[in-house]
């Protein structure tokens, strides 16, 4: 097979599975994004035992393969009676383990504001709260958009490993083309030029946010 017609029977099946892989990653990142930011909230305001389980959470979602999380969720959870197909299964891994990286990014952009902001807030007679949420917190984010980007451009190559649940992502699809038409090579190079094309898509939009939300001069 010529690599014309290679192109041409391929390009509709993995332009699908890269709908698939922008699905699992989007989807995770939405979710993910509000839990990271309640565990940095935890973790920073000091709340007494919720910081030390999500403590606990955070080691143990970055402290094992994203491949094992995976397998514990579709085949070990049906075992105790909770059962997902393989997009929910797929989704929730993704977001709980996103969630966790992400929390790190959130707490260390918020540690990482002066001081000064915590006592400027409490001079005007605003709660810890209060401050960290209209003072500290908009510094924060600033500060976090460039690593919760990577985070993202991070999902979207992780969404190969739901592949192994038998979810037709990018990489899944490649597969079956490849035990289709035995051509790895440009089956698997044209998949890493999708991988490519997306995340520099998501570094365009993470350039455009840095700029929106810089400080004016």
């Amino acid at each position: 097979m010529d690599l014309a017609s290679l192109f041409a029977l391929a390009w509709p099946v993995l332009l699908k599975g890269s709908g698939y892989t922008l699905f699992f990653a989007l989807s995770s990142m939405v979710l993910g994004l509000p839990l990271a930011g309640l565990i940095a909230l935890v973790r920073v305001l000091q709340v007494p035992l919720l910081r030390q389980i999500s403590a606990v959470y955070v080691s143990a979602m970055r402290g094992t393969p994203l491949l094992v999380q995976v397998f514990i969720v579709y085949y070990g959870l049906p075992s105790i009676g909770i059962e997902f197909s393989p997009v929910s299964a797929g989704i929730l891994t993704l977001t709980l383990n996103v969630a966790a990286y992400m929390s790190e990014t959130l707490r260390g952009a918020i540690d990482a504001v002066s001081r000064d902001q915590w006592l400027a807030g409490t001079s005007l007679g605003l709660t810890r709260q209060q401050t960290l949420r209209y003072v500290v917190a908009p510094q924060a984010l600033r500060a976090a958009v460039p690593s919760l980007s990577n985070s993202l451009i991070s999902l979207i190559k992780d969404t190969s490993l739901v592949s192994v649940i038998a979810v037709t992502e990018l990489m899944l699809a490649t597969k079956e083309l490849i035990s289709t038409t035995f051509q790895p090579f440009p089956l698997y190079l044209m998949a890493a030029v999708i991988y490519w094309l997306l995340s520099f898509l998501f570094e365009q939009v993470q350039r455009w946010m840095e700029k929106r939300m810089a400080y004016p001069h």
